[in-house]
């Protein structure tokens, strides 16, 4: 999935979606996610990212970004990635 590239991110985590008019905050972990994202780094990149950062195995690692990536789709912030 990649992030909707009108989509504003401050540095603090607030996300806002103009085509809605929706906002929302994200934590310091889905802040991060959102940079990688935008640094169009990859999901395993991703998992990886966070395994270093936050000193986490695998399997939590995949569980929190799958969880946030859901909660982006739900709120229409990403949309399916047209090379998967």
């Amino acid at each position: 999935m990649i992030l909707n590239k009108n989509i504003a991110i401050s540095e603090s985590g607030f996300i806002f979606n103009p085509m809605t008019g929706d906002s929302f905050s994200a934590n310091p972990v889905g802040k991060d996610i959102l940079q990688w994202m935008r640094e169009e780094k990859t999901s395993d990149e991703i998992v990886g990212q966070l395994q270093q950062k936050y000193k986490v195995d695998t399997a939590v690692a995949e569980k929190d970004l799958y969880d946030f990536m859901m909660m982006l789709k739900t709120y229409q912030l990403v949309q399916e990635d047209e090379q998967a």
